[in-house]
């Protein structure tokens, strides 16, 4: 594509003639490479069948061992909300907000994953862009987190107060959610950035390491930084409850 081709001539070590890689060929392969991004992408393993033509024991085969190294990786979270229970137990609004959390941090650090597979995938950029890399994403990320917490302060403000809680209460546990959507987005843009590239330097396919395990490594981390934001904050509500 590059060199504008139709055709490549494949030689030996002596230069002959062995023979002709031809542009249906180049697709051919390209269709099957990007197949197997795409499931390992969503956390599969490839078919390498029509999927019509394979089983329900086959497509079941394809998921099952990346559900399993997720569902372990994900025992993270468990332990993260174990450790914090105290936290939970003396503000229990804090549990509202957790699935918001961790759907935000996830998905950021997976639209940063996919930009940047892609980007590796073309030859946009290499390894030695790392450090440009990262810091645009923790840009892109901070940006993206502070747009939402824009949202999400007013909108949690009220929600509290309809839920009973009084306008300090309310203000202060809106300010740990809105400065917590800062942080994570950030933490997942530049995680979201950092593990394919690594990934692609050692080797490994990088959309092996891209959305589903990237989503649940932000989980853990996001909900670190929830807590930790909470009880710098809240302190005061904490100790009361």
């Amino acid at each position: 594509q590059e060199a504008d081709l139709l055709a490549l001539p494949i030689v030996d070590a002596e230069g002959r003639l062995v023979g002709v890689f031809t542009f249906d060929d180049a697709m051919e392969v390209l269709e099957g490479e990007e197949t197997e991004d795409h499931a390992r992408t969503g956390g599969a393993e490839p078919l390498r069948r029509p999927y019509l033509m394979a089983s329900v024991l086959q497509i079941a085969r394809s998921r099952a061992t990346w559900l399993l190294v997720l569902m372990i990786a994900a025992s993270l979270t468990v332990a993260v909300l174990n450790a914090f229970e105290a936290e939970l137990e003396a503000v229990v609004v804090l549990a509202l907000f957790v699935p918001l959390l961790i759907g935000t941090g996830g998905n950021s650090g997976a639209q940063a994953a996919t930009t940047v597979t892609r980007a590796i995938a073309v030859g946009e950029v290499r390894f030695r862009d790392l450090g440009l890399v990262l810091a645009r994403e923790a840009r892109v990320g901070t940006l993206l987190g502070g747009m939402l917490a824009a949202v999400a302060l007013p909108a949690a403000t009220l929600f509290l107060r309809f839920r009973g809680e009084d306008w300090p209460d309310s203000l202060r546990i809106a300010a740990v959610l809105g400065l917590s959507l800062i942080a994570i987005c950030t933490l997942a843009a530049t995680a979201g950035a950092l593990m394919p590239m690594l990934a692609k330097r050692v080797g490994i396919d990088p959309a092996v390491v891209s959305a589903p395990f990237i989503t649940t490594t932000v989980d853990a981390t996001g909900l670190v930084i929830y807590f930790l934001v909470a009880k710098a904050l809240l302190s005061g509500m904490m100790a009361g409850g």
